[in-house]
């Protein structure tokens, strides 16, 4: 419930008073033509809406959680594990990815890619290791998150360390890249 209500008042901020949100199954269906994400973590919603005529992937991911380094083999493929923290150095001492900070960046992606039709879903397979993340090659801050069965089907995601947590968000496409 405080999901879809951070959901109305972010849909409310881009000009779209909806009222109720329903669902189907534990998904939130939103009006025609907008989009919006919503994510939840220990209590706490947050959620971000698209403007109206605005053609952008949208998704984001609260973890307030930390996800321990072994959780990786649930979220990470084999060559995605050089983004981690080298485990032999004191936490903060490289300039790695936590687990937590690299799954967050995943769903807000999963979701992003993922279109509500008339049929149900259609998007990423269900699992979070059919994406790939991969450090943005622009040179910008943020992570590079696409379909592994359609690299060029791929969003941009920044990253938000929240405490021991994260927050991560869309902030549009990314180029191709293999």
């Amino acid at each position: 419930m405080a999901g879809r209500r951070a959901a109305r008042r972010a849909l409310r901020a881009v000009g779209l008073d909806c009222g109720e949100i329903p669902r189907s199954g534990r998904l939130p269906v939103f009006p025609p033509g907008r989009t919006a994400s919503i994510s939840h973590s220990t209590g706490i919603a947050v959620a971000v809406a698209g403007a109206p005529g605005r053609d952008l992937p949208l998704g984001c991911d609260l973890e307030l959680r930390p996800l321990p380094r072994e959780a990786a083999r649930l979220v990470l493929r084999e060559d995605e594990e050089s983004l981690l923290p080298d485990a032999g150095l004191p936490p903060g001492a490289d300039a790695g990815w936590s687990v937590t900070e690299l799954f967050s960046a995943k769903e807000s992606a999963w979701k992003a890619l993922t279109v509500m039709t008339g049929e149900g879903r259609e998007g990423p397979a269900d699992s979070l290791r059919g994406l790939r993340v991969s450090p943005r090659e622009d040179g910008e801050d943020g992570l590079r998150v696409c379909l592994r069965a359609d690299p060029a089907r791929a969003v941009r995601v920044r990253v938000v360390r929240v405490g021991a947590g994260a927050f991560s968000y869309v902030i549009g496409r990314a180029g191709t890249r293999g």
